[in-house]
């Protein structure tokens, strides 16, 4: 049975940054990072939209927050030290009617409290950086910014084999054991035995925390994010990032443009149930994925209080119309002919049994297993932190000197 210091489980970009995090502060540290698909970043990391996020959301202080910012600047120097791809665009936040005003102003507060920066802005100036954009005052965050995220976990996996750390691909896990001095995990038809693991599995994360002993009552719910892109000869109506005063009461942001980093335009996503945890359209249904969300009591609150809401999602994911009316309030020039479907994303996002959804990020020990249980976004822009952070944990003192 092969002997390790850590398996890290999960292959996207939060299970890569802590393999590497571990091998930069610990060299010589045996490691070993099992992913159940044939490639690496291959669910959320690699359906991101990309952006590079400032850290102007949050609730200030939170783990979100503090990651966010920290991430940001880890990850460009990252960027700029190996050669990925990363532009730093700028972002606007547009409120298009007087009730937004007031939100618009709490997040510029936030922004102004996590250290952001950004101004508020009026129409004009609006104009002058989007001119095809709806909106009567905005946030410009001229620090947002886009990235190749797929470029990023290539890069990691190429330095975590450069110093001697293993990638095994077609591992999914089906078991883990702790016992006194070390932990067992079965995948793929192997044992692996280490003195530590960390849970990075994003959409089957709980399910892995609860596998390895983990008292968890949260549960992930996935929701699915559908996405369009804008065709050529429509691609000049966003110039950077466009985005719209988002509701506070969800983790979503809204109905969004996003220039990508090798060309086009994205808009969306909505946000919808999805039928599977890996359900990229309405025809992927997993039965027991389904029964899960639809008999978890945190689910049914949350589809009592948002009702409404919901069913606005189901249109505009069923219509193309009703999405590009979404589209319009932010760049009323889009037509419906001038947007291609894209690949769909599923959220990996915590639901407590109080039906509402965790904000914040959710990391939980287990004895020799540390469970990152809910890492919504901006966990793509906050993941060298968030690797950082976890890596540490795994090799404090305290939890070192068991084995």
């Amino acid at each position: 049975m092969p002997r390790y210091d850590a398996v890290v489980m999960g292959g996207g970009i939060v299970g890569l940054a802590t393999a590497w995090q571990l091998t930069q502060q610990r060299p010589g540290i045996r490691v070993v990072l099992l992913e159940k698909e044939p490639v690496l970043a291959y669910h959320q990391t690699g359906r991101n939209s990309g952006v590079i996020h400032s850290g102007i959301y949050y609730r200030p202080g939170s783990l979100r927050a503090r990651n966010c910012r920290d991430g940001k600047a880890a990850l460009e120097q990252f960027c700029d030290a190996h050669g990925v791809a990363w532009q730093r665009t700028g972002k606007v936040i547009v409120a298009t009617s007087q009730d937004q005003l007031p939100a618009l102003q709490n997040i510029y507060e936030r922004g102004q409290q996590n250290g952001v920066s950004c101004q508020l802005i009026d129409r004009d100036r609006l104009l002058e950086l989007e001119p095809h954009c709806a909106g009567i005052r905005a946030i410009h965050v001229p620090e947002s910014g886009i990235v190749d995220y797929p470029g990023v976990c290539a890069k990691l996996a190429e330095l975590i084999r450069a110093v001697g750390g293993e990638i095994r691909l077609n591992c999914r896990i089906t078991g883990i054991r702790q016992t006194a001095d070390a932990v067992c995990i079965t995948a793929g038809g192997e044992n692996f035995e280490a003195a530590q693991a960390v849970n990075c599995t994003g959409l089957h994360s709980d399910r892995i925390a609860r596998l390895s002993g983990q008292p968890l009552r949260e549960r992930i719910v996935p929701f699915r994010g559908e996405y369009y892109v804008l065709k050529a000869e429509a691609q000049h109506l966003c110039r950077t990032l466009i985005y719209p005063v988002p509701d506070t009461r969800f983790p979503f942001l809204g109905v969004h443009f996003t220039r990508m980093i090798h060309g086009g335009v994205e808009c969306g996503p909505n946000a919808v149930l999805a039928l599977a945890r890996e359900g990229y359209d309405w025809r992927t249904i997993n039965l027991r994925d389904v029964f899960e969300s639809l008999t978890y009591p945190g689910f049914l609150k949350l589809a009592v209080r948002y009702w409404r809401t919901g069913l606005g999602e189901i249109l505009r994911s069923l219509s193309r119309e009703a999405f590009v009316r979404a589209l319009r309030t932010l760049v009323p020039e889009i037509r419906s002919d001038q947007i291609d479907p894209a690949p769909a994303g599923v959220r990996a996002q915590a639901l407590g049994t109080d039906g509402r959804l965790v904000d914040d990020f959710m990391i939980l020990r287990h004895e020799r297993v540390l469970n990152v249980c809910n890492a919504p976004s901006p966990a793509a822009t906050a993941s060298l932190n968030i690797g950082r952070h976890v890596a540490e944990q795994l090799l404090q003192p305290s939890s070192l000197e068991r084995h």
